[in-house]
């Protein structure tokens, strides 16, 4: 078998589509052969060989590219919707479902987990059966999940619900990536994926002020099945990914090609691994055998994983040629410690609201604010100087190291920080983060060969979510820990109980008094939250710091490539 690479499918003429479609209509392929690397997930699909020019300096899509553009921003728009608007509800969560901090974290922790680890098999999947054969079954589960998660009375039915949404938000995820890869070049890939940072960046930022309003006037439960209305205009929408086509090949073809061993083998580790993390220091103790086999097999399975898909398997869904040279490796560390910083400052800024400031659910939502609406306007404006300039590192390591000067701002809080002060902060961080948000993709798809930039931008969604996993497990170990240890050097009774219940506890301290006895161990108290919080903005601070240090390994790389894809848009109506 042969693999051929794709045509810039975005080009005026429509002459060579249409024979390129006609073609597939009788089973041939066009255009020049080469020779097939046996490991190469290439092989799945014929592919047009293209000329070595570059893309045009004035492209521009057409309708159908941007309509699969607006589907998939819609699509992104429900799941960073679905990803902070939880952020002030889980004291509530806590309270109502009669379950413990705990288990209110494994609210957020659970959906991450899923919507983490299935984001690379979803991507071999769609290569093999399609980008709309898989977005479908992707915002149907989502739905589902929302639904089940909405009709919860305990937290079992809530985690069920919340690991079924995280599937669905993995292939959105991932998906996303991929078709913008499929019909963009790389060179203007930037300013047009602002499309869907947008639609990420409206979610992130009303996430949290909806689910204070919903809270207080309604219900908790609306926070999911407000996914709902989104979920039925994306649904139809995705059938315009319809247009993305591929030659044909029978079912039991797709299901041979399949890397199946590779899949479970590395689902299963890298779930292993994040489980042990996530219970380290919360659940059970770092030297436990319940923190310690997870980890140590997670671990294990992961090198196993690599070592099976390098040189074992014949179909490997993870291609080695994403891997293959520094900067690649170094921009998906970026992508990890942004995603660590970034959610790790999203779950605890809201948890430092309510339990330092005493705000409301709905003040609270409006306090996150500054940060999120800072992050769009800095990723927009990045990605049309990247477009323009055609330079991408300067943005990164200006945005690591504004967010780690943020984060260092943010050490200095305490429970009588006044407005200005944290909401500037915010607003820095915010600055940061969006710098790095949108130059870290560019410099992952931009480190590879054109043929492999849809499967390196599959990765960093992958690398961003497991930070962002991350980032709530290992700042709910930091907490509970750093917190605990104050307390117990203010001889506070109940130390550890008070910090592993923490967010629950919060209801008990508001109606403790401020005088007397009980006022001098309410602000014992109240210190131990404002330490475990500056445990957090440390660890938070450090993250950045790592990725700048990372980011000085990624070397400068041209955007000027061919579009090179096995999907291309096609110009018939839809099917």
């Amino acid at each position: 078998m042969t693999s051929m690479r794709a045509n810039d499918f975005s080009e005026e003429d429509d002459v060579p589509q249409k024979a390129f479609f006609k073609n597939f209509k009788t089973g041939n392929e066009t255009g020049k052969t080469r020779p097939s690397d046996s490991k190469s997930t290439d092989t799945i699909v014929g592919i047009e060989e293209v000329s070595e020019h570059d893309d045009p300096p004035t492209w521009k899509p057409k309708m159908r590219e941007r309509m699969i553009m607006i589907t998939m921003a819609i699509s992104s728009l429900v799941v960073a919707l679905d990803a902070t608007i939880l952020v002030p509800v889980l004291p509530t969560l806590a309270v109502e479902l009669n379950g413990s901090s705990a288990q209110a974290f494994w609210t957020g922790t659970s959906y991450l987990l899923a919507h983490s680890v299935l984001q690379p098999t979803i991507a071999s999947l769609s290569d093999i059966f399609g980008r709309r054969e898989l977005l479908i079954p992707s915002i149907l589960f989502f739905a589902a999940g929302s639904v089940a998660c909405g009709a919860a009375h305990d937290f079992t039915v809530m985690l069920l619900g919340r690991v079924i949404q995280g599937v669905g938000g993995a292939g959105i995820i991932a998906l996303s990536q991929l078709c913008f890869a499929d019909v963009v070049p790389l060179r203007f890939r930037p300013k047009y994926f602002t499309l869907v940072l947008g639609a990420w960046a409206i979610g992130t930022v009303t996430g949290p002020l909806i689910g204070g309003v919903l809270v207080e006037e309604a219900t908790w439960r609306w926070c999911f099945y407000l996914n709902l209305p989104i979920c039925g205009i994306a649904l139809p929408m995705s059938f315009f990914l319809g247009q993305l086509s591929q030659p044909k090949t029978d079912l039991i073809t797709k299901i041979r090609s399949i890397d199946w061993s590779g899949n479970a083998l590395f689902i299963a580790s890298v779930t292993s691994l994040l489980i042990g993390i996530s219970w380290a220091g919360i659940q059970y103790a770092w030297n436990s055998y319940q923190t310690v086999v997870p980890l140590v097999l997670g671990a294990i399975g992961l090198l196993g994983t690599m070592a099976f898909e390098a040189r074992v398997t014949q179909k490997p869904f993870l291609n080695k040629n994403i891997f293959n040279n520094r900067s690649a490796i170094a921009s998906y560390l970026c992508a990890m410690f942004q995603g660590l910083a970034l959610y790790m400052a999203m779950y605890y800024l809201a948890f430092y609201f309510t339990a330092a400031q005493h705000f409301s659910p709905i003040r609270t939502g409006l306090s996150i604010i500054p940060a999120t609406a800072t992050m769009l306007p800095a990723s927009s404006i990045t990605n049309a100087l990247i477009t323009r300039f055609g330079s991408y590192r300067a943005f990164i390591w200006v945005g690591f190291v504004i967010s780690t000067f943020a984060g260092g701002l943010f050490i200095m809080w305490t429970d009588q920080t006044k407005t200005p002060v944290w909401a500037a902060c915010q607003c820095i961080y915010g600055l940061g983060m969006g710098m790095v948000l949108s130059a870290v993709n560019v410099s992952i798809q931009a480190a590879v060969e054109p043929e492999y930039a849809g499967q390196a931008a599959a990765m960093y969604a992958f690398m961003r979510s497991i930070g962002m996993a991350l980032g709530v497990a290992i700042g709910g170990t930091v907490f509970q820990n750093v917190m605990k240890a104050k307390l117990l050097a203010l001889n506070v009774p109940h130390a550890a109980e008070i910090a592993k219940e923490s967010e629950g506890y919060i209801e008990i301290l508001k109606k403790m008094s401020t005088t007397g006895e009980i006022g001098t161990l309410r602000g014992n108290i109240m210190a131990g939250y404002v330490h475990g919080f500056k445990g957090i903005w440390i660890t938070m601070t450090a993250l950045c710091a790592a990725g700048l240090i990372a980011s000085v390994f990624i070397k400068k790389g041209s955007l000027d490539k061919k579009l090179q894809s096995r999907f291309r848009v096609a110009t018939f109506a839809l099917s």
